[in-house]
């Protein structure tokens, strides 16, 4: 249960902040956006053909996606199929002219009222930069036939895809953590906050602040080119209910202490968003304190729905 203290927020505009959207029932990538490097695939199978049990799933991989290896499952057979390349590419300093360009797991059984996934790594060449989406076709067999998921959107329409590819958002580079920033006795560090969708009116802020000096200071408020209004917020649990309210007064920072502002805590608060938050991006924000007065600092953006700051995956292959 959520319940706003704040009366000047739009709870509209809160449920688009966040909850995040409903599951589908098509074929999908688990992760459906990612910057050129290392990528892990899941692929969600969340039901069978009809009622019919799934008894295999092949993924084609698209060229680009290179150094691809699939994760072996229980109960089922793995078969890769190994082709050119239409170029060479880079990886970990080898070239690599050929890969594997299609994996299948058959032999299996799972029922139409379970749910599984199926997972392969692979590296997302710097060329895919531009794509904007790349697309996974998949085909579904099941014990009287098969679903292929196979459909890619014409570039610039809209139509709605009956058995649409899993698709994936080739993003710009994540951010690295902004440097931190020293203001007087206060120090602030790993700032950073989430994309946001399209239409979205809020987002939050998350760093920390360590007072090093004798006296208190306080957080009082802020300012950002892209939204009306920034302010401290608190959200907390209290009896099963979630409640969140601006910090009357603002936040205080003692001697010594470090404050964290993270999500589902302490937070600033972007209110009256102008325009969206994208991936990858650095924001320029101007937080107030009482003492140390006004200070500019570089907030990293990491994906919709992240838990911490931006941090790339490593994955050797």
């Amino acid at each position: 249960m959520f319940r706003l203290i704040a009366p000047r927020l739009v709870p509209a505009a809160l449920l688009a902040f966040f909850v995040a959207s409903p599951a589908t029932a098509h074929i999908t990538l688990e992760t459906g956006s990612a910057a050129p490097g290392s990528y892990k695939a899941v692929l969600r199978v969340p039901h069978g053909c009809g009622t019919q049990a799934t008894t295999g799933i092949t993924v084609t991989i698209p060229e680009g996606v290179h150094s691809v290896k699939p994760q072996p499952k229980p109960g089922w057979t793995l078969a890769t199929t190994v082709r050119p390349y239409q170029r060479a590419y880079t990886n970990h300093g080898r070239e690599v002219r050929q890969g594997v360009q299609e994996i299948r797991w058959s032999g299996g059984s799972l029922p139409n009222e379970h749910y599984d996934e199926f997972v392969f790594i692979g590296q997302i060449d710097g060329s895919l930069a531009s794509a904007g989406t790349v697309h996974f076709p998949v085909v579904q067999t099941c014990a009287g036939g098969e679903h292929r998921w196979t459909e890619i959107p014409v570039a610039g329409s809209q139509a709605r895809l009956a058995s649409p590819a899993p698709a994936l958002r080739i993003v710009a580079a994540a951010a690295a953590a902004p440097a931190a920033v020293q203001a007087g006795a206060l120090r602030i560090a790993q700032a950073w906050t989430r994309a946001t969708p399209g239409g979205a009116r809020v987002a939050g802020g998350y760093l920390t602040v360590t007072n090093t000096g004798s006296t208190p200071d306080r957080l009082v408020g802020g300012a950002a080119a892209f939204a009306e209004r920034v302010e401290i917020h608190e959200m907390a649990t209290q009896n099963g209910v979630m409640t969140m309210r601006p910090i009357a007064g603002g936040l205080t920072i003692a001697p010594g202490q470090t404050v964290e502002l993270k999500p589902g805590g302490l937070h600033v608060m972007f209110m009256g968003l102008n325009r969206p938050l994208a991936e990858g991006q650095t924001v320029k924000v101007t937080l107030e304190f009482e003492t140390a007065g006004k200070v500019e600092i570089d907030l990293a953006v990491g994906g919709l729905g992240a838990r911490s700051a931006p941090a790339g995956e490593h994955h050797h292959h």
